[in-house]
């Protein structure tokens, strides 16, 4: 199998690891090597018909050791395997690099042999990289549960970011569906990576020069809708993540059934994508907004409106809290108001150092008064006169952020290749040359 073949089949395997983040990490070049990191993002190469590349995302390997029944590489599969080796994997990040495919590297793996096995590869791989290929841009690596703490934390002086994927919700889930995973196995991984970041702190503080330790953090990865779990529980364990393991980011995989199992669902209508995006909007909201899980969801009330977003079915549902004044509301009461964010609360509280606002003013600092209307009040009055009513409010705001698809929704892998044609001749200019 030649290197191209191995690129098709597991830069596809990779398409269910979820990496669409930003870096998080300011490094300039040292003048030595190739690339630099910068934190406000790393998108930067567009293909012709618009997708927007930014990692070279693959497996090392899609041969596995696990049988996750939800997995398109569990063991039991009858699927073409194929593995990397660390120099192909190099070679294959820096003429990609050099032809402004990409501008960093996702790398994931199934388990070969076992995970110390699997760890070691991957280790021995982001050493080549930075210290032969002087690679110097961004690297999101995947750390293994299991694998020892040693090779772990070698990996991550290496890595920009890291991640270990929780995989399901919950205990019970991962039984179920992954019985060779442990809920302990996984998040010991989690642990480590926070207590080494926390110490490399330290480091930096007394020693300028020092290593880095995972500087744009670790994130995880949970699969929805494979298993029952209520939006409110999945709501919960993504809070707790955020605050016992100090994660940047909690990433939400809608379920595709790659697999015929008694154990998963059907999904006659295909992966909830639109709940995984509601998740994401409620994710949101606990990173920005101030919001809590118990606030936007309970045991009562376990799964958000889906023809909603959930900012405005909180506000329906806590309709006592208003409307809001905005020329008295501090920032926290303005971030809950629908239709306005962190950025037009703060530009709200500055203009108003300077006089009352008024409906046109909040537009201009950027209020969606479409959905903000309802909820608020300047200098005591509405822009219209409207009745602050449930169903009135409902009918209104379902006309604005309804989901009203007009084709089926799609699940692809973005392609590093214009054209997408895959199964032809290499085209001559991605032919990859020796170093």
């Amino acid at each position: 199998m030649n290197l191209y073949q191995k690129l098709m089949i597991l830069s596809d395997a990779a398409k269910y690891d979820v990496a669409c983040t930003s870096s998080g990490v300011n490094r300039s070049g040292s003048g030595r090597g190739m690339g630099n990191c910068m934190a406000p993002g790393i998108c930067h190469s567009f293909s012709t018909d618009g997708r927007c590349i930014s990692l070279l995302k693959i497996l090392f390997t899609n041969e596995c050791v696990f049988d996750c029944r939800y997995c398109l590489n569990r063991s039991s599969n009858d699927i073409v395997r194929a593995s990397f080796t660390p120099d192909e994997v190099c070679r294959l990040t820096i003429e990609f690099y050099r032809r402004n495919y990409i501008e960093g590297l996702f790398l994931s793996s199934g388990i070969l042999k076992n995970p110390n096995y699997t760890m070691e590869l991957l280790y021995q791989t982001l050493y080549q990289l930075r210290n032969q290929y002087h690679f110097e841009g961004y690297i999101h690596v995947k750390a293994i549960p299991g694998a020892a703490q040693e090779l772990i934390e070698k990996t991550g002086f290496l890595a920009d970011r890291m991640s270990v994927n929780l995989e399901l919700p919950t205990a019970e889930s991962l039984r179920r569906l992954a019985p060779h995973k442990t809920r302990k196995k996984i998040l010991a991984p989690m642990r480590q990576v926070q207590l080494r970041r926390k110490e490399n702190k330290e480091e930096l503080v007394l020693y300028r020069n020092a290593p880095r330790f995972v500087p744009g953090g670790q994130s995880t990865q949970m699969i929805i809708g494979a298993t029952p779990e209520s939006d409110f529980q999945i709501l919960s364990v993504a809070e707790s993540l955020y605050r016992n393991f100090d994660l940047k980011r909690v990433f939400f995989s809608a379920f595709v059934q790659v697999n015929q199992d008694a154990l998963l669902p059907a999904l006659p209508g295909g992966p909830p994508l639109l709940r995984e995006h509601r998740l994401y909007q409620a994710d949101w909201l606990l990173r920005f907004y101030g919001f809590t899980a118990g606030e936007l969801l309970s045991e009562d009330h376990p799964n958000f409106n889906a023809a909603l977003d959930p900012k405005c079915d909180w506000a329906l549902s806590h309709l006592e809290e208003f409307p809001v004044e905005v020329n008295q509301a501090d920032y926290y009461t303005l971030l809950r108001v629908p239709g306005i964010g962190p950025k037009s609360a703060r530009r709200i509280v500055k203009a108003r150092r300077h006089g009352s606002l008024d409906f046109p003013a909040l537009k201009k600092a950027g209020v969606v008064l479409k959905r903000a209307v309802y909820f608020i009040t300047c200098g005591g009055r509405q822009m219209y006169p409207l009745r602050i009513e449930e169903d009135f409010i409902l009918r209104n705001l379902l006309q604005v952020c309804g989901h009203r698809p007009e084709e089926p929704v799609t699940y692809r892998q973005l392609s590093l290749f214009d054209d997408g044609q895959m199964l032809g001749e290499v085209p001559q200019e991605l032919k990859l040359t020796g170093m």
